[in-house]
């Protein structure tokens, strides 16, 4: 099995069709990719702090990409199945940023209030688990922080989700997990990046357990098959993710997603699933910190029709 990395190291901060290909995966072709932490492996003590170490424009969520798919094209879906996360190194990075996280000022809720000390800790990996303290330890859960295709046209930041996937932050994606993203350029032009050792929902202090990673990645392709928003499946749950501010558009979209779903592939009628979705349907906060808030729709497989087509559980 072949490994990719990003060439000299020289990682990308945008999704963006400008980027020249880093690598050539073909369907069904399983690969190893290596990938560095959010923070571009600059915060490797505790006396590292992100202001000092990360300065200017956002330096967060370097990406490895793009990488080509033969044969993809506008309209297609492509499925990235995610079949390992492993850490390459011993530690996991946390951190309080100034002006960034769910209960303190931002420099998109502006306050008076003095930022948040400044902060780095690191967190060492033993056994499967992250130790936190010397009381705690938490078990590894890894995911992909941030995966996606090219916008058309524009560059986006890889700190920002939506249509395209990037920074969803969703604990779903992760291993035993297929991601669906759609298709907006010749080749398909996907990105990952920003693995997470684990996460609480929501992402509260706008840092997961951020770890450099290899992952193990393989690719399909749905042709002539368009999605508006990213969906994830696994063997229990159908999933749609949604980003927007505020957050409640942010589920509405997930929801909304979800329900074209059910009846573009389960035969559905769009009311049918609108209600079973409020009867039996799940929700998860993805972050609740970044430019757009993520939220991930879920029905369990469990109330999909027994008989293909017939539209009712």
């Amino acid at each position: 099995m072949r490994t990719i990395r990003q060439p000299d190291h020289a990682y990308v901060y945008t999704l963006s069709a400008v980027h020249p290909p880093v690598a050539s995966v073909a369907c069904n072709e399983s690969v190893r990719i290596q990938t560095i932490d959010a923070f571009e492996g600059r915060l490797r003590s505790e006396s590292d702090l992100y202001s000092e170490k990360c300065p200017g424009p956002p330096r967060a969520n370097p990406q490895t990409g793009p990488i080509y798919i033969p044969g993809a094209e506008p309209g297609d879906t492509l499925v990235v199945t995610i079949e390992d996360i492993e850490p390459t190194e011993g530690y996991a990075v946390t951190a309080l940023i100034p002006e960034f996280g769910g209960l303190t000022g931002t420099t998109q809720t502006a306050t008076l209030d003095e930022p948040l000390p400044e902060s780095t800790r690191l967190l060492p990996i033993e056994d499967g688990t992250l130790r936190f303290n010397e009381s705690t330890t938490i078990p590894l859960q890894p995911f992909l922080g941030t995966l996606g295709t090219a916008p058309d046209l524009e560059a986006i930041s890889s700190l920002v989700p939506g249509y395209w996937g990037g920074n969803m932050d969703c604990v779903e994606t992760c291993p035993g997990s297929s991601v669906w993203l759609p298709v907006l350029n010749e080749g398909a032009l996907f990105f990952v990046g920003d693995a997470h050792a684990c996460q609480g929902d929501g992402e509260l202090t706008g840092v997961a357990a951020e770890m450099s990673a290899c992952v193990t990645l393989s690719f399909a392709l749905k042709k002539n098959y368009c999605i508006h928003w990213p969906r994830i499946e696994t063997d229990d749950y159908l999933m749609a993710v949604g980003s927007a501010r505020p957050l409640e558009d942010a589920a509405r979209i997930a929801w909304k997603e979800l329900i074209g779903w059910l009846v573009a592939d389960y035969h559905f009628d769009a009311l049918e699933a609108y209600q079973l979705l409020g009867l039996v349907g799940e929700m998860r906060l993805g972050n609740m910190v970044d430019p757009n808030y993520s939220m991930v729709a879920k029905l369990n497989k469990r109330w999909l029709p027994s008989v293909p087509g017939t539209g009712s559980a």
